[in-house]
């Protein structure tokens, strides 16, 4: 708990952080304002993710497993280029409530790694795993502005993702939605990515170090939207979402409504008859 008390301490400064309810703790990444809720574990840390002093998105983390159980973000335009030379990074307030409340990049000395991989992946766990690529949650492709891109390159963004399904299947899905959303949202995108859990871990020196999601899914949530969109495209807005098996074979992404997607979902994690991704589903009140 001195983590998130010191947090509310701090006030506007973000990091580790006990809620999402202002501007500089993340809030504008929530439609409403509004986390999913009904996530059950309290064992799970509120990050809101700052790069170069500004908040830039959400993400519920879970620093047992040491994976982002989502990340929600706001989509920007973008021509869907990826930024690969920006140096991965890690939350400090993950290892220590005094540390700096915006993520930084990896120290070069690998023993430095030590002091903050109790609470979080290192780069390390990702060094001899050959069948599995660093999968955002919130991905570059999906921002426009540099440092929002550079703010993904964040490992309490990435969960392991198997390769086949990395580069195919969900590749091929974050590229459509950004097509559709580019196309046909007027307004401003909210989008929620997360994951489930299983047995699979990536080991390192015999010991458990990052959780392996069985399931990979998104949705997104556009209340202005193209009226005059065609029938096939309109009937995915305001909201829509997808999910796909994280695996070699049968992974392919699987778009449908809201609320397959949340049904889907309780049955396979921990959550409450309540689960909600966006709030009131993502229906404007008016």
């Amino acid at each position: 708990m001195a983590v998130l008390t010191c947090a509310l301490l701090r006030g506007a400064r973000a990091g580790v952080v006990e809620d999402f309810n202002h501007v500089e703790r993340c809030k504008d990444s929530l439609y409403m304002g509004t986390p999913p809720r009904g996530y059950l574990s309290n064992s799970f840390t509120k990050i809101c993710q700052r790069y170069e002093d500004k908040p830039r998105y959400v993400t519920l983390y879970d620093p047992h497993r040491h994976i982002p159980i989502y990340s929600a973000y706001t989509f920007k335009k973008s021509d869907g280029e990826k930024k690969v030379d920006f140096p991965w990074m890690f939350e400090p307030q993950l290892a220590s409530e005094k540390s700096s409340s915006n993520m930084e990049s990896f120290p070069q000395s690998s023993s430095m790694h030590m002091n903050f991989e109790d609470t979080q992946a290192v780069l390390e766990d990702y060094a001899d795993v050959v069948q599995y690529e660093r999968g955002q949650l919130n991905p570059d492709e999906h921002q426009a502005d540099p440092l929002d891109k550079a703010a993904t390159y964040s490992l309490t963004n990435v969960v392991p993702q198997i390769r086949e399904f990395n580069i195919g299947p969900w590749a091929e899905h974050q590229d459509l939605i950004r097509k559709r959303l580019n196309n046909y949202c007027r307004g401003k995108a909210f989008v929620v990515t997360g994951v489930t859990t299983t047995g699979h871990t990536i080991r390192r020196n015999n010991l458990d170090r990052v959780a392996v999601p069985e399931y990979v899914w998104s949705a997104y949530c556009c209340v202005e939207f193209d009226q005059n969109a065609p029938y096939f495209v309109r009937y995915k807005f305001p909201v829509f979402a997808a999910y796909g098996l994280n695996d070699r074979v049968n992974n392919h992404m699987v778009e449908v409504p809201l609320k397959n997607l949340e049904k889907f979902l309780k049955g396979r994690m921990d959550v409450d008859k309540n689960f909600q991704i966006f709030y009131s589903d993502c229906v404007p009140d008016n």
